[in-house]
């Protein structure tokens, strides 16, 4: 846990999604909370919800564009919301073949980076990010859960549990 102002914040938080609409909510809570310089690390096995969180992502920054998994192309970007999202997928690349790619750009611009697979790079793990691991659970449901890596991410992490309270509640 991290104090702050004699308030507690969470460092971890998880949840339990039940579809893919519930996945891409809350992908979206987090893209209204999101601030220019934010780094969201995405790991999980195959088809858990890594890119339909992304969506909804997108979606909380306003971005209309269809947002498809970028595992063919690398990284995709979009910049028609309220600030740039970076998807980043690392999942057919080796560990050398990621640090010759200079991914600076992305990750400290003036948008949002996206990182699926970034268990595939440890080195991506050692600044402040915003750790999502997404693994499956029983039929269409998958836990959920958010690791805050500095105190901007713990913020970030409060923020969408307040969220998350305050529509459970309405």
């Amino acid at each position: 846990m991290i104090i702050k102002d004699g308030n507690t914040l969470p460092t971890e938080l998880e949840i339990t999604t039940h579809g893919p609409g519930e996945t891409r909510a809350v992908g979206a809570i987090l893209g209204r909370l999101a601030c220019p310089g934010d780094i969201i690390m995405l790991t999980g096995p195959l088809g858990t919800g890594k890119t339909c969180l992304v969506q909804g992502l997108a979606q909380g920054l306003c971005i209309q564009e269809l947002i498809p998994s970028p595992t063919f192309m690398l990284a995709r970007e979009y910049r028609e919301g309220r600030m740039p999202l970076y998807h980043l997928d690392l999942y057919r690349l080796e560990f050398q073949e990621i640090a010759e790619l200079g991914l600076d750009e992305y990750l400290y611009g003036q948008g949002i980076a996206a990182v699926e697979w970034a268990e595939k790079d440890p080195e991506l793990m050692s600044s402040d990010h915003l750790l999502i691991e997404i693994t499956y659970a029983d039929n269409d449901a998958r836990h959920v859960r958010l690791k805050a890596c500095g105190s901007h991410y713990a913020e970030l992490v409060s923020g969408l549990m307040c969220e998350l309270v305050h529509k459970n509640e309405s």
